[in-house]
């Protein structure tokens, strides 16, 4: 055995067992957190993709890892690397990584491994470490909670259990690890980041989601321009960090896939109802919607009576297919070949959409407010998903929608003006008067998106 060989199979890198653990899995226990004077005084986190060795101004937060894995996967690979720059802060809360419901067991097994042991490894180093706790289902109970002392103080998380965007809350799921925590650890308190359920018992610390954002972050002005650049909407395109939500999801638990989909808008709601109907619906313009519902209560199909002001592109009518596992799951996504009836392929119109109940009609209007794209993944998200869309911006009227696999954006009614796009970032691209659509697509009129 060449010494290069023993030295790789007895290094620490690969075998992780200096720590010790109890039971079975010998998960490394993280040592309890001693409670200092001011600690938990109006306490903000901030986030490991966030903290930076410049950092003046935000040493009194505690640094947290409600972030999709990839964004610290770093500390597992080589965990000595931040320690200079993780010592500076208040205290560090241990590694969340993921244990969502659908993960394969040993996975939900390496993830817990992991939190506790770069915890325990971090604690040794001198850092301040809180434990941070995740769990699946009721399966993963039993070890879910290993490495942590009867008593500590512990962190959880609330955001992906919560209902926001278009997804129903999974409080039912947290609140029977929450329950079991409680049983099991006894924490002395518990810091909760994001809104508490009001079912919540114990000694909660709550941290305030929006006020620990990036958004009420002060960085020097020594700080690199790209770190600065990638906190902007707009400016200069960079593909990871043009929207917001990479810095405000936390993420971790639950489902992969979020909560069960549900209606935020007035004009969604024709996307469910009783199966085998057509829903006609009228939007404000008087344009109408026919929407055939399936045997599970969603919608599977569309008819449009509109060209939405793309006539080389969309016939009046035309028909959408509608499927909930594509490109996202659990969503309406609009398949992106819609069928056309042109005149000369249907000299007798379009065929019959056929229901196999009755039709239900009715008025769903969107506010202004519900078709504003908030930010520019909401705008990238409705097109990756199918959706057609029509704005206008200072006096001109531009319509999106996808044709032939493509994206095309146009203003309205003029075909020499479309640009067709291989994704929505390339739309984001174009020029819509003297402005690029990215700098601008949260503040422009929607005057219609079909989802």
């Amino acid at each position: 055995m060449t010494e290069e060989n023993y030295n790789y199979r007895t290094s620490q890198t690969l075998l992780r067992n200096q720590f010790p653990g109890k039971g079975k899995l010998q998960i490394p226990i993280i040592p309890k957190f001693q409670e200092k004077s001011g600690d938990f005084d109006d306490l903000l986190l901030i986030g490991f993709d966030k903290t930076h060795l410049e950092d003046q101004n935000h040493l009194d937060r505690m640094v947290h890892f409600f972030l999709y894995d990839y964004r610290f996967e770093r500390v597992w690979r080589s965990p000595g690397n931040d320690i200079e720059k993780l010592s500076r802060y208040r205290a560090v809360l241990s590694p969340d990584f993921s244990m969502y419901l659908e993960m394969a067991p040993v996975m939900q097994i390496y993830n817990v491994f992991r939190n506790r042991w770069c915890g325990a490894y971090w604690a040794s180093k001198g850092i301040r470490v809180i434990p941070t706790v995740n769990w699946g289902d009721a399966s993963t109970f039993d070890f879910c909670f290993e490495g942590i002392e009867k008593g500590s103080i512990v962190a959880v998380s609330t955001y992906m259990a919560s209902e926001h965007d278009n997804r129903c809350d999974q409080k039912e799921w947290f609140m029977a690890g929450y329950n079991e925590l409680l049983r099991r650890i006894e924490p002395e308190k518990i810091i909760c980041y994001n809104t508490p359920f009001p079912e919540m018992q114990g000694n909660i610390v709550y941290v305030d989601y929006e006020r620990s954002s990036w958004k009420y972050m002060n960085y020097e002005r020594n700080f690199q321009n790209d770190d600065l650049d990638s906190f902007k909407i707009g400016g200069a395109y960079r593909n990871s960090c043009d929207t917001i939500e990479p810095y405000l999801i936390g993420k971790g638990g639950g489902s992969a896939y979020g909560g069960d989909w549900k209606p935020s808008k007035p004009e969604d709601y024709r996307l469910i109802g009783q199966p085998g109907e057509v829903k006609i619906t009228f939007k404000k313009d008087g344009t109408k919607v026919a929407t055939k519902i399936g045997e599970d209560g969603r919608a599977i199909a569309e008819r449009h009576y509109t060209d939405h002001k793309q006539p080389w592109a969309h016939s009046n009518p035309h028909d959408h297919r509608i499927n909930w596992i594509s490109p996202r799951y659990g969503i309406p996504n609009f398949e992106k070949s819609h069928t056309n009836y042109w005149p000369e392929d249907f000299p007798d119109g379009a065929p019959e959409f056929k229901s196999a109940g009755r039709n239900y009609m009715k008025y769903y209007f969107n506010t202004e407010e519900d078709n504003r794209f908030k930010t520019i993944s909401d705008f990238k998200e409705c097109l990756i998903r199918g959706g057609e869309v029509v704005f206008s911006w200072k006096g001109t009227t531009y319509a999106v929608s996808s044709y032939a696999e493509k994206f095309s954006i146009s203003e309205a009614y003029k075909q020499e003006t479309e640009k067709l796009c291989n994704t929505a970032d390339e739309v984001l691209e174009y020029m819509v008067g003297s402005d690029r659509l990215r700098d601008v697509i949260t503040q422009v009129t929607v005057l219609d998106r079909t989802i």
